[in-house]
């Protein structure tokens, strides 16, 4: 599928000018422009020749306009993505009722999940947030300097000069990896009961540093150039390798099956790219071929340490309640894992809508439009803050008949359900934190500029995160840990939304937080009217649809009815509206 081409130059050089419905305003042939009263009219512009679609202009335009119907096509685009994102969290939802059917909360389960570890690790640093800050926008740069001409691609060039390198550096530490095994469990989680199954899991799991790097540098790249159809498919890939996995080998091999599937569906996550990368980097002319060398321009050192810092040291909250669990009963451990997952829906969907704009974002830096970035990055936070709010609702409300309905059978006991939804109530509190610093972070990084004002508030709310946990693990247990994570990720979104105006995207905190009221006062309204709701039924299936009705009726109502200047209408009128505007200056195959 292709986008139809932006309009074709003037015969005098300038980019012809939108019409106010989008379509480019048309002269018929042998007429004379619209002209003001009283001046004589201007006589048609020659015709300029016409080109192929496919040929590149050697004049960039500054923006991109889009006919109509490349909006629509564009808007089916978006839903693609998000359907395709969706798919992959109901897979990943699959993957933990299989996990917890065939192998319940206990002390294999537990094994797996410190070994379970890496690959959280290695999807944070390599594909969702480390390498994607450094990557998108230095691809963008090159694509803008590809635009405004000149000798070689830069996009190749930047390909050329970053692949084999970090190709290496994967595969070493990969290699690194399975060989310390058994020292890695060790540091994880002194206490587990069985250290040698969690190390055997974490050799298979250690192969996806190679196949999560490749597949995060597929995804960057495919982003930059606007293709999201395929990054959003890799956790459809990912997630089918481990549920295929778990009944296929389970009974042979236990828990270490679900290992398997994490290294199968490594390989998964870059095959499911690999054409869509073929086609994008042969999408050239063969003048665009010589030279390409000269282009090289490696990414800073610095920029790369940055950004994968920042994702270490927030990955980092999972070895912080890790290891704090590991001390707490057999099951702990678990019930942290799977409350997590759950819970972290809300947030993954939030922020899904600011993955699609940052390599927007980041082009219109590269370009110097800061405006247009900054009433970007200002309506993604407005749109997640509300969604997320109204998942946080629902999650409190029906914790308990969504826990019992997704998990409870096999293995996995009343009373484990009984603990993960307390566990899933407490976590969810800290979810718009988790939202807030998701959507920040890029406003941060978009610029392509070293900045190590997000990994020092990062590093803040860790240690804020292990005081809290430490000293409220032993009369709170496992809830503790969860509202010390939640507490954690609370100051570091504090911390990056009152320096956003100085750094990166300048974002005004003032007309973030004017914003957070009404949905807040919402969402607290929602909550006890929701777990209300809940609690009548019988059945899980019936708890769970009435509660979050009830919380999404009474919340939609609350906000409009909050909404003193009519901006809630306005919200929900342009929600549709702003899906395709993220899309429009992109591309997706």
């Amino acid at each position: 599928m292709t986008v139809t081409p932006p309009p074709l130059p003037r015969a005098d050089g300038r980019t012809p000018l939108p019409h106010p419905t989008g379509t480019p305003a048309a002269t018929p042939a042998g007429q004379a422009h619209q002209a003001a009263p009283g001046t004589p009219p201007t006589p048609p512009p020659a015709t300029a020749p016409q080109r192929a679609p496919t040929a590149p202009s050697s004049e960039p335009t500054p923006t991109d306009h889009l006919t109509p119907v490349s909006r629509r096509f564009l808007a089916r685009a978006a839903l693609v993505t998000a359907a395709l994102s969706v798919a992959g969290a109901l897979l990943g939802l699959v993957r933990d009722q299989a996990l917890a059917r065939l192998f319940g909360a206990g002390r294999d389960t537990d094994a797996f999940l410190v070994a379970w570890t890496l690959p959280e690790f290695a999807a944070t640093l390599l594909i969702e947030d480390g390498l994607a800050f450094a990557l998108v926008p230095a691809f963008s740069v090159a694509l803008a300097r590809r635009a405004r001409g000149g000798p070689g691609d830069p996009v190749r060039a930047l390909l050329a000069a970053t692949l084999p390198r970090l190709a290496l550096a994967f595969t070493a530490t990969g290699a690194a990896l399975m060989a310390g095994a058994p020292y890695l469990v060790r540091a994880l989680a002194p206490g587990l009961p069985d250290p040698a199954l969690a190390a055997d899991c974490a050799r298979l799991t250690a192969t996806c540093v190679l196949s999560f790097g490749l597949a995060g540098y597929c995804s960057a790249l495919l982003r930059a150039h606007r293709r999201f159809t395929a990054p959003a498919a890799i956790y459809v890939a990912y997630n089918a390798g481990i549920v295929t996995a778990m009944p296929l080998l389970g009974g042979r091999f236990g828990v270490r099956a679900a290992a398997v599937g994490v290294a199968a569906g490594g390989c998964l996550m870059v095959v499911a790219q690999l054409p869509s990368v073929v086609r994008e980097l042969r999408r050239r002319s063969a003048g665009e071929a010589a030279g390409e060398a000269g282009g090289a321009q490696p990414m800073a050192p610095a920029l790369l340490a940055s950004v994968l810092l920042f994702a270490l040291c927030r990955q980092s909250q999972v070895l912080v309640e890790r290891y704090l669990g590991s001390a707490l009963p057999a099951g702990a451990i678990s019930h942290l894992n799977y409350a997590q997952k759950v819970a972290q829906i809300p947030m993954t969907l939030s922020v899904m809508l600011c993955t699609v704009t940052f390599p927007v974002v980041a082009r219109a830096l590269a370009d110097g439009d800061t405006e247009r970035a900054r009433g970007r990055v200002e309506r993604d936070v407005a749109m997640a803050t509300c969604l997320v709010l109204l998942g946080t609702a629902t999650v409190v409300a029906c914790a308990r008949p969504i826990v019992e309905l997704l998990f409870q059978r096999g293995a996995f006991t009343a009373r484990d359900t009984a603990a993960t939804a307390g566990v899933m109530r407490v976590y969810a509190l800290g979810l718009l934190g988790q939202t807030l610093v998701g959507v920040l972070v890029r406003a941060y990084f978009s610029a392509h500029r070293v900045t190590w004002y997000p990994v020092a508030a990062m590093a803040a709310g860790i240690a804020a995160t292990c005081w809290l946990g430490a000293a409220t693990v032993g009369p709170w247990g496992v809830r503790g840990i969860a509202a010390a994570n939640a507490c954690g990720i609370t100051v570091t979104a504090v911390l990056l939304l009152a320096g956003a105006g100085a750094r990166g995207v300048p974002v005004r905190a003032r007309s973030v937080l004017r914003r957070l009221p009404r949905p807040l006062t919402a969402a607290a309204a929602a909550t006890p009217a929701g777990a209300f709701a809940a609690s009548r039924p019988e059945s899980a299936v019936a708890a769970a649809a009435v509660g979050a009705a009830t919380v999404a009726g009474v919340f939609a109502l609350l906000c409009l009815a909050l909404d003193t200047q009519g901006r809630a209408p306005a919200l929900v009128r342009s929600s549709v509206r702003t899906v395709t505007r993220r899309f429009a200056h992109g591309r997706t195959r």
